[in-house]
């Protein structure tokens, strides 16, 4: 495990006995801090049920699609003269929901999607299968938090739109052919408490009198559709 971290092999999760200890679980843990790979601290049984070889407290996934840095992601957009657009996932966790939402997003001419190490589903060949393939073609970020997310986006003069069902400002009438990243949140809780503090603005989707319930790839696409409008409106 720790060689292949060492020489740099895709991994998209690490599972971690919860007692496991000495310098190369620490060494693991560092280097997946690093690498902004998730850990999930798990009981013996679970890694058990995961291997049928010797684990030694530590199993991987191997992952199955390539992550960039953010600030590259970033800069790849804009030398290429691209306006930035880009989806944020806050808690997003239902893979299927990760899925489809990378689907819109391509469609509409997002460039990537960011997604934090903790509270985000891990990308599996069932994710895969609900983009349509469009995982492997839009651009992966992998950080540490959404706060640190928002932190670079705001550096690179990217406006932060957080979405919410009570948002004061109507999603056309937010300006979405300048550098933009929109937050989704998880269908249960929504975006979290930092992204409702920090968000430039927090948008709706207006919708008719005795029903506000969207799917959050649904909604997702509906934002992304905006943006994509204005844009070829405005090139």
């Amino acid at each position: 495990m720790l060689e292949g971290l060492q020489q740099g092999h895709p991994i998209e999760k690490i599972f971690l006995l919860r007692t496991a200890s000495g310098p190369e679980i620490s060494a693991i843990r560092q280097l997946a801090r690093e690498m902004n790979i998730p850990i999930s601290l798990v009981p013996v049984e679970k890694l058990d049920a995961m291997t049928r070889v010797q684990h030694q407290g530590v199993v991987a996934w191997t992952s199955l699609l390539q992550y960039v840095e953010l600030q590259a992601a970033i800069s790849h957009v804009v030398e290429g003269g691209a306006t930035p657009l880009f989806l944020l996932l806050d808690g997003v966790t239902d893979i299927r929901n990760v899925g489809a939402i990378a689907r819109s997003a391509l469609c509409c001419g997002a460039q990537a999607l960011i997604l934090p190490t903790s509270h985000a589903a891990s990308l599996t060949e069932e994710a895969i299968k609900t983009s349509a393939g469009a995982l492997r073609k839009i651009m992966l970020c992998r950080i540490p938090s959404v706060q640190q997310a928002i932190d670079v986006l705001r550096l690179n003069g990217i406006q932060v739109l957080g979405t919410q069902m009570k948002g004061s400002v109507p999603v056309y009438e937010c300006d979405l052919t300048i550098p933009t990243t929109v937050v989704m949140g998880a269908e249960d809780t929504g975006i979290s408490k930092d992204v409702i503090k920090r968000a430039d603005y927090l948008i709706r989707i207006p919708m008719t009198a005795g029903f506000d319930s969207l799917n959050v790839s649904v909604a997702a696409g509906m934002i992304m559709y905006e943006a994509l409008r204005q844009r070829l409106l405005h090139p």
